[in-house]
């Protein structure tokens, strides 16, 4: 009987490669690897080549979904291979690290910070760079000589300075050897464990008492957990995601693993093409100096064949001509890279899971970890089908597509845009969500159910309805509906009601484009807006500044949205702010941003905007009072003050008349407004500004009156300090 330990480094191609060599050579009769036990009657389905890595085993606990733990495997990491030489030899082939029904039910301890095993190592060797010394010692490795017996003794070592223990490693490393018992009393006589180079020593002969491991085990509590494959992707597999046995440049190691000659020319190639993808120019000739560079960076350094830090190098100084922009693409397609594994169906999933994939399978949505942009067209079978699925996942709360707001909040428009993006881990969130329903559209359903029953807000409530006729779930929107009537009856206060509205209008309008009835939901829409223009003037008299800009905003929404419900809807919301302008005691925010919407309606003339300009803008009225009403006028309507002169005439007057004590005091108000405008309109007023004159035309400025030109330039300092322009 012999038990060989083949000692690895997680997803490291030099290690993968030993692995598959040295089994090849043992011909084990059983292969032990470090990942939780439960997934052992899943490693059969590692042989089908519709399994295609990057994938990852998924555990969770069955009754709490969010305890979940990720097992990820790339081709070049050494686990896969020996899964796969395993499955392909016909030999069993065991997990035996410590179960996740122990590590799931334990308490979440702070652990010790762990000295790095390699960064020993590496120091040793004069490396600062661990990372560095196992790619030159073992991942660049292209001999056949076996690395196993160095590592082993390497890490005997190490651990003999080890410091205190931690209990938890512990508890696995005492559960590999209860494993490792266990397949030698079955009669297997050549034993392979592949495990992480550090629990070597560990589950070396002569192996500690059994009782000693079964006191550390014992009394460990479990949890029922349920285990699958799921498709992982490289760019999860990198460190910068803060997988702890990540590695910094996955797609680096793939192509290490997958080539066999010419590593740094068909790297440096593949580099040129994401760069010329890109329409950037990249030739032959920089190729062949790029790996010149690469290849002379090696010798000097004492490396048998460039690696990453030599091929980075040159790429960065001869293929992206030292740009980082260029640089860091690269990094993101290539030496990191998304590319994203594939599950067959016959793997067990959670129903909602299945669900999904049949229906992203039937609509051609194929599930890619890059974004990339959906344009929809409503009028469309297929269209509409894929804006209903992304709208579910949304309720569900599982973000694979996020909508352009513009195209999904316009106005009934038939076309929606998408960011599409698939992350593994909405895996979990789709474990999590088949608690709501087995398939895409009961789970949503459920949901939005759940939020009514619960929703603490009237606007809560309208938001779901606009779900419900967004994602098409009708046998839900009969409950919603009969929640609003009676929460909206029930509910007095205005801004709730405001707030409720938009939505609402919004849902009306996407039941036009999508062949919707919504004859209900526009009567209790309309109820809404009534109550509204009855309740708003006593809601808003003596509002404060900051319930003022709060009204501000609702007051714009309720104007798109009484623009969505139809002539009658306008013409009611216009009568209410025809009589609000009129009120004393509105406050000047608001009472600005009414005189506004009814100008541009041509329900209030220029002259009478003047009027009341004016009026407000006086030394009778404070300061602060006028900047308001100017913010509330003004937001977003630069173009009045290029066209209509008297209306800048007006401010100028006031912002001259303004003392110099209290200045100040308004100018961050004043620069809230006019700052926001682009710059185009900053310097059309700039231009108006300066032909101000109480005497003469703008066309008359080239004229000898000094006079009146010093008296026209002097208001420039002013708008140059609003509009935060240097003069």
């Amino acid at each position: 009987m012999s038990t060989h330990l083949l000692g690895i480094r997680h997803h490291g191609p030099g290690s993968a490669r030993a692995v598959a060599a040295r089994l090849a050579e043992l011909a084990p009769d059983v292969v032990l690897i470090e990942g939780p036990p439960e997934a052992d009657r899943l490693v059969d389905f590692a042989a089908d080549e519709a399994l295609r890595p990057p994938v990852a085993l998924l555990a969770y606990a069955a009754d709490e979904v969010a305890r979940a733990a990720f097992w990820p495997f790339a081709v070049f990491s050494p686990e896969w291979q020996a899964l796969r030489y395993a499955t392909g030899a016909g030999i069993p082939v065991r997990f035996c690290d410590l179960p996740a029904a122990h590590q799931f039910a334990a308490e979440t301890e702070p652990k010790a910070p762990q000295a790095d095993p390699l960064a020993e190592l590496a120091a040793a060797g004069g490396y600062d760079d661990p990372e560095r010394w196992w790619d030159d010692f073992v991942e660049s490795r292209r001999g056949g000589e076996s690395p196993f017996e160095v590592i082993a003794e390497a890490m005997t070592a190490l651990r003999e300075d080890e410091r205190p223990p931690d209990p938890h490693e512990q508890q696995r490393e005492a559960y590999m050897r209860t494993v490792l018992r266990k397949t030698r009393k079955e009669g297997f006589e050549r034993i392979a464990v592949v495990c992480g180079a550090w629990h070597v020593p560990a589950l070396a002969d002569p192996l500690p008492p059994a009782t000693a491991d079964r006191s550390v085990l014992k009394g460990l509590p479990k949890r029922k957990v349920v285990c699958t494959w799921v498709p992982w992707t490289h760019g999860r597999l990198a460190t910068a995601t803060g997988y702890g046995a990540g590695v910094r440049s996955p797609g680096w190691y793939h192509h290490l693993f997958t080539i066999t000659g010419d590593v740094t020319t068909r790297w440096l190639t593949a580099v040129a093409g994401v760069l010329r993808d890109e329409d950037l120019p990249v030739s032959t000739a920089h190729v062949i100096e790029a790996v010149r560079l690469a290849d002379t960076l090696a010798a000097l350094r004492g490396r048998a064949s460039a690696g990453l830090a030599e091929v980075d190098a040159a790429t960065r100084a001869v293929l992206c001509g030292g740009d980082d922009v260029r640089a860091d693409l690269v990094t993101r397609r290539l030496v990191v890279g998304e590319a994203l594994g594939e599950v067959p169906e016959s793997v067990p999933q959670a129903p909602l899971a299945a669900d999904l994939t049949a229906t992203a399978r039937r609509l051609r949505l194929p599930r890619t970890p890059v974004a990339r942009e959906l344009d929809l067209d409503l009028r469309t079978p297929g269209g509409l089908d894929r804006s209903r699925l992304l709208h579910r996942l949304l309720v569900l709360d599982i973000r694979w597509g996020e909508p352009e707001i513009s195209s999904i909040r316009g106005k009934g428009t038939f076309r929606e845009t998408w960011t599409l993006c698939w992350e593994p881990g909405f895996e979990v969130d789709l474990v999590a969500a088949a608690a709501h329903g087995t398939t895409v559209a009961a789970a949503a359903s459920a949901v939005v159910r759940e939020t009514v029953a619960e929703a603490p807000l009237l606007a809560d409530i309208t938001a779901a309805v606009e779900n419900c006729l967004l994602a098409d779930l009708g046998d839900a929107l009969p409950e919603v509906l009969a929640a609003l009537d009676t929460r909206a009856a029930a509910d007095a206060d205005v801004a709730h009601l405001m707030a409720a509205l938009p939505p609402l209008a919004r849902a009306t309008r996407y039941g036009d484009v999508r062949g919707t009835e919504t004859t209900q939901l526009h009567a209790v829409a309309d109820r809404i807006l009534a109550r509204v223009c009855t309740g708003l003037p006593p809601a808003v008299h003596g509002a404060d500044e900051a319930a003022a800009a709060r009204f501000c905003e609702l007051v714009d929404e309720v104007h798109t949205a009484a623009d969505l419900l139809g002539q009658a809807a306008r013409e009611r919301w216009f009568a209410a702010l025809t009589r609000l302008v009129e009120r004393s005691a509105l406050p000047p925010l608001l009472a600005g941003r009414v005189a506004r919407l009814l100008h541009d309606a041509d329900l209030l003339g220029s002259a009478e905007v003047e009027v009341r300009l004016g009026r407000v803008l006086t030394a009778g009225v404070a300061p602060s009072d006028g900047a308001a009403y100017v913010e509330g006028f003004f937001a977003g309507g630069a173009l009045l003050l290029v066209h209509d002169e008297r209306m800048l005439r007006v401010v100028d007057t006031w912002l001259g008349d303004i003392p110099p004590a209290v200045f100040p005091e308004v100018l961050p108000l004043l620069r809230r407004t006019f700052g926001a405008f682009a710059g185009p309109e900053k310097r059309a007023i700039g231009e108006r500004a300066a032909t101000l004159s109480g005497r003469i035309a703008p066309s008359a400025r080239a004229t000898d009156d000094l006079g009146d030109l010093e008296r026209g330039e002097s208001v420039l300092p002013v708008f140059a300090t609003l509009l935060g322009a240097a003069r």
